[in-house]
């Protein structure tokens, strides 16, 4: 049989990458940033209304990711052992409730521009994008010659 170059190592759970956790603390890191940075150029560059939706569309981001990872785990170490954990739709449809409400009532007092508030709560993606951008850069680095 042919083995390649890897086939010693032990497979399993160090062949993933590295802990989610540090790669959820990344992507959270990284949409503050990505938040700031725009906030800040809006802030020269653009009127206030749409530094303020993209203020508020990001804060609103970075508010739904907290919550949604809180909720889950929540629901998933409550669980009792060998049974599915049972989720309560409530918390999922309140926290789109809160944003929906938060996104509406300030583009009714006009202090948000609706469009920068949008882009906003979209920063997340480039968080993602980043990830996977520096998850690339590591494959292809850390390739082994076969």
């Amino acid at each position: 049989m042919s083995e390649g170059a890897d086939s010693a190592r032990p497979r399993g759970a160090s062949d993933a990458g590295e802990d989610p956790r540090a790669v959820e603390r990344r992507v959270f890191r990284d949409t503050c940033a990505a938040v700031l940075i725009a906030v800040a150029a809006s802030a020269i560059l653009a009127p206030w209304r749409v530094t303020t939706g993209l203020l508020l569309g990001g804060l609103l981001s970075l508010f739904n990711m907290y919550w949604l990872r809180t909720s889950v785990s929540a629901v998933f170490d409550a669980a009792p052992e060998g049974r599915p954990p049972r989720m309560k739709a409530a918390r999922y449809v309140l926290r789109y409730v809160f944003v929906v409400a938060a996104v509406v009532i300030a583009n009714a007092l006009g202090v948000v521009s609706l469009v920068a508030t949008l882009a906003g709560m979209c920063m997340v993606v480039a968080a993602l994008l980043a990830e996977g951008l520096r998850q690339l850069y590591f494959a292809i680095v850390r390739r082994e010659e076969t």
